[in-house]
Order: C-alpha cells, then sequence, then structure tokens
C-alpha cells in the first residue's frame, strides 16, 4: 500500500474539488446533475464508486466494511436496530472516505470536480477545504425523505436488490431511523466546524437551489 500525500498536499491538490454530502434523500445526485449541465465539471458519483471499493477492502483497514459486504442483505436491516445499524455504518468510522480520495487524485485536474457522496462527514473534508463553502451537506426534513425514499423504493426489484427477500416496510422504516441518526451526526460536525448545512424539504426549486451552490463554490472561478 503507498502512502497518502500530506494533509497540506492533499489540499493543494484537490483545490479544484468541491463537495456535495449529507443526508440520503436530499436530492444531491439531483442539484449535482444541474450543476454538470450548466458547468464545465466532472462528478464523482459516490453510490456508482462504492462498487468499486468492495474489491479493494481489506479485513484490517476496513474491518466493518469487509463485515458488512459478508452480511446477507436482509440481515443488515431486519436483525439489527436502527441504532445497531447506525454505529455499524463503514462510513461513520472513516473507513471509505480514504477510497474517495484515491478516486479523486487519479482524476483529471484540469476542471472542477463535483463530489456527490452520501458517505462523506464533515471531520473528514474540513481538513482539505481551501475555503469552508467549498462543501456543502444537504439535510433533508423527515417527510421529505421519507417521500424521495418510499417512491425510490416502491419498485420492488429495487427493494429488493437493497433488501433481500425480508419485510420490505420494516426495512424502510429501519433506513429512515439510522439516516435521521446519520442526519444528526452530520450537522453536529457541521456546526463544530464551520462548515455549510442547508435544509431541503422541498420549497425551492433544484435550478435555485444549483445555483445557489455554483456561487458558493465558485464554480466561474476556478480555472
Amino acid at each position: 500500500m503507498t502512502s497518502r500525500p500530506s494533509t497540506a498536499d492533499l489540499r493543494r491538490r484537490l483545490a479544484h474539488v468541491r463537495w456535495i454530502a449529507g443526508g440520503a434523500g436530499a436530492g444531491k445526485s439531483t442539484v449535482t446533475r444541474a450543476l454538470a449541465e450548466r458547468h464545465d465539471v466532472l462528478v464523482y458519483d459516490g453510490d456508482r464508486a462504492e462498487l468499486g471499493y468492495v474489491h479493494r477492502c481489506d479485513p484490517q483497514r476496513q474491518p466493518y466494511l469487509w463485515a458488512l459486504l459478508r452480511t446477507p442483505r436482509e440481515d443488515r436491516w431486519a436483525s439489527r436496530t436502527a441504532e445497531e445499524i447506525f454505529h455499524a455504518m463503514p462510513s461513520l468510522h472513516g473507513e471509505t472516505f480514504g477510497f474517495v480520495l484515491d478516486d479523486l487524485l487519479a482524476l483529471p485536474a484540469d476542471r472542477p470536480v463535483l463530489v456527490d457522496d452520501f458517505r462523506t462527514l464533515p471531520r473528514e473534508v474540513a481538513p482539505l477545504l481551501t475555503r469552508p463553502e467549498h462543501a456543502v451537506f444537504l439535510l433533508p426534513a423527515p417527510d421529505f425523505r421519507a417521500r424521495a425514499l418510499g417512491a425510490r423504493f416502491a419498485d420492488p426489484a429495487r427493494a429488493r436488490a437493497n433488501w433481500g427477500g425480508g419485510d420490505h416496510g420494516v426495512a424502510l422504516a429501519r433506513r429512515l431511523a439510522r439516516d435521521r441518526l446519520w442526519d444528526e451526526e452530520v450537522r453536529r460536525q457541521a456546526g463544530g466546524l464551520g462548515l455549510p448545512v442547508v435544509p431541503v424539504d422541498g420549497s425551492r426549486s433544484v435550478a435555485d437551489l444549483a445555483a445557489d451552490l455554483a456561487a458558493m463554490f465558485r464554480l466561474d472561478q476556478i480555472t
């Protein structure tokens, strides 16, 4: 395993990167697509990239991820409480952020990169920012998230792909409860570090939110 650059070097090499993280169901991917349509940027899709983490997972360096990958999908949700699921999240223990950094360092640096990643926590990204507003954390209102995830997993095939053959209603309820705990952690960390948190409740259009983020990220000023 090669050593990773120092924090100062990472900050310099990733100065063109902007981060969109936060809670599930907040519309991160939707607003990232809107920004990508208007600006000459690359997009790092954390959900797609996660597939590549599987082959790079090591039981010593990523024990929570290693254990998760060896747990049947239905058991990941049905056999544990929301609190247990939350505390077993690999990203809560910093196990996935190294993969993100390695992937970003391998991308071209000739234009902005937008990172769309649920797993990124404020404490991980804060040391790498040249300005606090280069990362934003979108946190959805509970009813907004419930509608978003309810629609997302209304397709039985998609629900089975995520939750196996167990009770999907129970799995969704525990997913929503776990995500509330994740939101609380993100909000606590971001507040302590002075990083921006944006509440999402559906009252603002995607275009308006994208325009605000483009200005915050200074996308037109990155060379």
